[in-house]
């Protein structure tokens, strides 16, 4: 059987030109559609990355890079010795709406209403400030060129017509959303066109449109435990019972979440989770959207640091694998530009997406058309991704002179996680250190220290700080940490 499947996976072809940019791509593509459609599955072996090189005539290292990746993402499992295996496990449900895709989803029931809105915890969760360690958790504004900037908004209002500055466009500039479109399907492996955006002022606005729209008094709605205590702010007041689903090395788990709750929403991070920063895996993702499926249920997914991944390309949404339509994808450009741009996009599934535009036109519309039109002219040339590479390659330096510090001078008094990506880390204290103790000597030497326990409301974990480094400078990160590393050996 092994080597029947093994003789399968070397016998895929590459898929056409085209449906890829690179070689790379398209061997990524071909064994991952394969574990997606069931023609792989779990424990089956993968040939040699030697033996598909001669296959497919792909240097070897590239499909190297492709194993790393697929493991990473959580479809694969490589072990020195025993070669590689799949190991994402496909729910039979999720196999048959891969194969019925395409067929109209059958409408949401209604939902009964439930207990009233379960409190949040109250734990102070510091804002995020520039300058400010370690909270400075945002995009750092001096990487970002004023003068750059206002030339395209310059360019852009110069060649505004009249209709343009008198009839907005209902779901946000075309030429906005035309490049945010061929963003999203070059970058985020999501096939996506312009007509399927809508422009927003940010994540957390296309969130609550989403719960507006969605969710009744008294629905339940699936939150990540630690998450976001912003959003789960939302669902609050849109009345919504909270249902927290613990965090582990794979990501959200929802084995804790009774199947007789009737969910109707669930809200992950499933890129870079926050704050852990774990990689929801592949098993996981697929778990979660049969699960949603089955529920009738719906999925936002946020996207707020894809960018920013340190160890190589940012991996594919979750949205690029939603063959049953459930996934509400939301992104924005603070965390990608400047934090005070408020402009975000939604792209929601059929069903929902009239629905949304239609109450976002109620509640009057805020994102202005000279801001839309001029990042869709820093999107359309050089600008936008060469800003990307700059800002990945700081944030990355940042972040090793905190680990370099900090393991120069306090070897053995800690551990890190979710350094891989995006704006923050994760600092694990050992068992002989105080909490509190820390965080009061800390602000005693101008460090803010936000401990883990404030992103957390059912699911104990060992003591922790949220360490944020994107928006110092070298000195400011060099200077903080070696402070905290002082601290930290006592």
């Amino acid at each position: 059987m092994v080597k029947g499947k093994a003789t399968l996976a070397l016998e895929l072809p590459l898929p056409e030109e085209g449906t890829a940019n690179t070689k790379q791509e398209r061997a990524y593509q071909a064994i991952r559609e394969a574990i997606l459609n069931g023609l792989l599955q779990a424990e089956d072996r993968l040939p040699s990355t030697r033996a598909l090189a001669q296959r497919w005539g792909v240097a070897r290292g590239t499909l190297e890079s492709v194993f790393e990746r697929l493991q990473l993402e959580g479809y694969i499992l490589r072990q020195v010795g025993s070669g590689s295996r799949v190991s994402a496990v496909m729910p039979d449900s999720y196999l048959k709406a891969v194969i019925d895709f395409g067929v109209t989803s059958t409408p949401i029931g209604e939902v009964p209403t439930s207990n009233p809105t379960e409190s949040v915890r109250s734990e102070t969760v510091h804002r995020a400030q520039v300058g400010m360690p370690f909270v400075a958790r945002l995009a750092n504004p001096q990487l970002m060129s004023p003068a750059e900037w206002a030339a395209h908004l310059q360019r852009a209002m110069a060649g505004m017509t009249p209709d343009q500055m008198c009839n907005a466009e209902p779901q946000g500039a075309l030429a906005l959303r035309q490049q945010i479109a061929r963003y999203l399907r070059n970058h985020r492996g999501i096939a996506c066109q312009a007509e399927h955006l809508l422009i927003t002022n940010g994540i957390r606005h296309a969130i609550d449109l989403v719960a507006r729209v969605v969710l009744q008094p008294g629905d339940h709605v699936v939150v990540e435990d630690p998450g976001y205590p912003a959003v789960h702010r939302i669902f609050a007041e849109a009345g919504a019972s909270l249902v927290y689903a613990p965090i582990d090395e794979q990501g959200l788990d929802l084995s804790s979440v009774p199947e007789a709750v009737h969910c109707r929403l669930a809200y992950v991070t499933p890129a870079h989770q926050s704050p852990l920063g774990v990689i929801m895996s592949a098993t996981r993702r697929l778990e979660l959207l049969d699960w949603a499926q089955r529920q009738g249920g719906w999925i936002i997914e946020d996207d707020y640091d894809s960018e920013f991944n340190y160890h190589r390309a940012p991996l594919p949404a979750l949205k690029a694998i939603d063959s049953v339509q459930r996934v509400v994808y939301c992104g924005s450009f603070n965390q990608a530009l400047f934090s005070n741009l408020r402009l975000g996009y939604l792209m929601a599934p059929p069903q929902l997406h009239n629905q949304i535009l239609a109450l976002w036109h109620t509640v009057g519309r805020s994102v202005g058309v000279s801001e839309q039109l001029g990042l869709a002219a820093y999107m359309h040339g050089p600008a936008f991704l060469r800003h990307l590479r700059r800002a990945r390659q700081e944030y990355l330096t940042l972040r090793d002179i905190v680990l370099d510090t900090l393991q120069k001078h306090a070897a053995g008094r800690y551990r890190i996680s979710g350094e891989h990506a995006g704006f923050h880390l994760i600092l694990w204290l050992t068992a002989d250190q105080d909490q509190d103790l820390l965080i009061e000597a800390a602000a005693q030497v101008g460090i803010r220290l936000q401990p883990l326990r404030g992103y957390c409301r059912q699911n104990q974990l060992e003591p922790a700080f949220v360490l944020g480094f994107a928006a110092l400078t070298h000195a400011q990160a060099k200077t903080a940490s070696l402070k905290l590393a002082y601290l930290l050996q006592g």
